[in-house]
This record gives C-alpha cells, sequence and structure tokens, in this order.
C-alpha cells in the first residue's frame, strides 16, 4: 500500500487512500478463475509432478512443465497460501512492521524465513527477485484493468520477463469469490484440500456468514460505517467495489456512505473528508482499516473523531481491506461484525 495521504487519482494516490476505502482505487484487478501456491515442506507442492496449467482473472492462462516449486508473490496471497500449505520463497508488500515483527497482512507465516524484496509501496528488488529463480509470480488485482498489485510501473517490464504472472482479482466481488479462487490456486498447487483444518476453516466462515446473517436481519437500524484515517484525512468507503464490503451488504449489513456522484471522484472507492467535517456521516458502529499504513483509532487524537457517538460507545472495530484470502483468515473478519451488530446501541 502507502502512506495514507495522497489524494489526488494517480495509481498510488488511489492506493493510499484506498487504504480508506478498502483498498486503492485505480488499480488493477479483473475476472475470476483458479490458481494456487507451491508447497515444499517448503514444497509440498513442488513434489507434485507433471505439467502445471492456471487461468488467471486476467484472463491469462500460465503454462509449466511442472508445479511452480520457486513461487513469488504478494505477501497477503503468500499468507493465504500459507494456510493451505503452499510456501513461497520470496514476498512484496508490507511484510514486517518498522518494529521488525510480522505485518498484520504476513498472517502465519514465518517471515524470517522468506526473502522479502520490498516491503513498502514502490520497492521490489529485481536483482534479488532474479536470484529466487521464480517460476511464477502471484498477486492480486485492485481494477478492471489487471494492473499488477504492488508490482512497480517502473519496474514492471523486467519483472515479467523473469517469470509468468497470475493475478486473482479482488475488485467488485464479493469476498467468496477470491477466497474460492485461492483456495483453486492452492489445489493447483497441491495442497491437500480435504485436510481437516482447511475444510473446518471453510465450514466456520459458512457458519461466521450465517450468523452475520442473522445479526444484520434482526438489527436492521443499526448502521455502518467503513474508514480509514490519515494525517490530514479521513476516509470514508462505498461498499461497491470492496470485496469484504460487497459481501457484507450482500447479507444484510446496513452501510452508511457516500452518494455515488461523491464516489465518483476516487474511482467509486471513497470520500476523503477534513477531521473538521468527520461527522458528516452518522453511524453506530465504524469499521477502521487495519493496514499499517494508516492511523490505528487508539492513536487518533483529533477531537472531531472522539467526539462521534460511534466512538464515545466504544463501538469501533477492526476492518481488513486487503484480506488474507484463506477462509481461515476470514472467518474473524465476518464475526467480528456481526459481534459488533449483536451488541451495538443505536447512538446515530
Amino acid at each position: 500500500m502507502s502512506n495514507v495521504r495522497a489524494a489526488h487519482l494517480t495509481r498510488r494516490g488511489i492506493l493510499t487512500a484506498g487504504g480508506a476505502l478498502g483498498l486503492g482505487a485505480a488499480l488493477a484487478a479483473c475476472g475470476d478463475d483458479k490458481s494456487g501456491g507451491s508447497s515444499d515442506k517448503e514444497t509440498t507442492a513442488a513434489a507434485k509432478s507433471g505439467p502445471w496449467t492456471f487461468k488467471d482473472d486476467r484472463g491469462t492462462t500460465v503454462k509449466l512443465d511442472k508445479v511452480p516449486a520457486n513461487i513469488v508473490a504478494f505477501v497477503g496471497v503468500a499468507a493465504a497460501l500459507h494456510d493451505y500449505g503452499v510456501s513461497v520463497k520470496g514476498v512484496f508488500g508490507p511484510t514486517k512492521t518498522k518494529a521488525g515483527k510480522a505485518d498484520v497482512q504476513a498472517g502465519d507465516m514465518d517471515i524470517s524465513k522468506l526473502t522479502v524484496l520490498g516491503n513498502e509501496w514502490g520497492q521490489f528488488n529485481v536483482e534479488k527477485y532474479a536470484a529466487l529463480a521464480p517460476d511464477v509470480l502471484i498477486t492480486t488485482l485492485f481494477d478492471a484493468a489487471g494492473t499488477l498489485w504492488y508490482v512497480p510501473d517502473e519496474s514492471k517490464d523486467k519483472i515479467a520477463k523473469l517469470a509468468p504472472s497470475v493475478g486473482i482479482s479482488a475488485y467488485d466481488r464479493q469476498l467468496t469469490v477470491p477466497l474460492q479462487r485461492i483456495w483453486a490456486l492452492a489445489e493447483s498447487l497441491g495442497a491437500d484440500m480435504t485436510a481437516s483444518k482447511v475444510t473446518d476453516a471453510k465450514k466456520r466462515f459458512e457458519e461466521a456468514s450465517s450468523r452475520l446473517r442473522a445479526a444484520a436481519k434482526a438489527h436492521p437500524d443499526i448502521t455502518v460505517m467503513a474508514g480509514s484515517a490519515a494525517q490530514d484525512l479521513f476516509y470514508v468507503s462505498g461498499s461497491d467495489l470492496s470485496v469484504d464490503l460487497e459481501y457484507f451488504k450482500a447479507l444484510g449489513v446496513n452501510f452508511v456512505e457516500p452518494s455515488a456522484s461523491v464516489l465518483k471522484a476516487s474511482g467509486g472507492w471513497y470520500e476523503s473528508l477534513s477531521w473538521e467535517n468527520v461527522d458528516k456521516y452518522k453511524a453506530d458502529i465504524i469499521m477502521m482499516d487495519d493496514r499499517t499504513a494508516t492511523i490505528q483509532p487508539a492513536d487518533i487524537t483529533q477531537a472531531t473523531w472522539k467526539k462521534l457517538p460511534a466512538v464515545k460507545a466504544g463501538q469501533v472495530i477492526a476492518r481488513s481491506p486487503e484480506p488474507i484470502f484463506s477462509y481461515d483468515k476470514c472467518v474473524a473478519m465476518v464475526e467480528n461484525l456481526a459481534k459488533a451488530l449483536e451488541t451495538a446501541k443505536k447512538v446515530s
């Protein structure tokens, strides 16, 4: 992602505010399909022999003589594959915090065992990438153009020459779609999708979704707003492009959000507000962007924020605009919102 400060519609600027909205606004994304990661104890999948084919969400079909063993992936994708037993050699994107700990987007991976090609937006060490002898690069997409997330424009051509790429779209679809795509990707890479850990996680996600649907139905008057905090601006997300918000809305969650005409300026993703105007929208629950590039609720000092009814009532929860697309990691997202709806007081 990036520092959440730019508001102009550059690829980085939207990505920046994208934290708020549920993701960068003008980046890349597209279609639906399946593919996976590689496992070799590090490489469980590499043990599988025979040709490997995967059609990604850009409509691009990658064909290799064997299942990829040297996988490089965006950190969130790598974390999802890790949950299915598929390991990667290298990652790019938010992996380590300034304190040296695993970033929230790294999931359960042991980051000390990974080659990190770049930890921030615009960083991607092409030389290190080449040294890994990559078989495939896997990342997400956040616009209809098919732009590879966190692959810098300046070096994308050099990167493309070193290995084929797979893009999984997280743009303008419900959460269940990329979950299914990463599942298919992991399976293609040799993951055991019948393992109890895997099937149990899927069942827990389905149960959590049923719980959220019931909570939304029982509390239709409770309104929810998705926000993201930067030093000078507060971003209010629209619910029509982000995979999590689209899914929650389909389950019946009542979102408070900017009008389509207002969202148009950001490509449909969000509205940016000054902190003086942070009370423009009234909500009973506020979901706040949990990515490290954004300011977390405990660190927001603006008096206008502290006066918001939801904040005063303690009805602020975390949101993951860039989910780790494994069922295990998405369970908590759904359960947290369900619990918030079940226990929220009407304060708006």
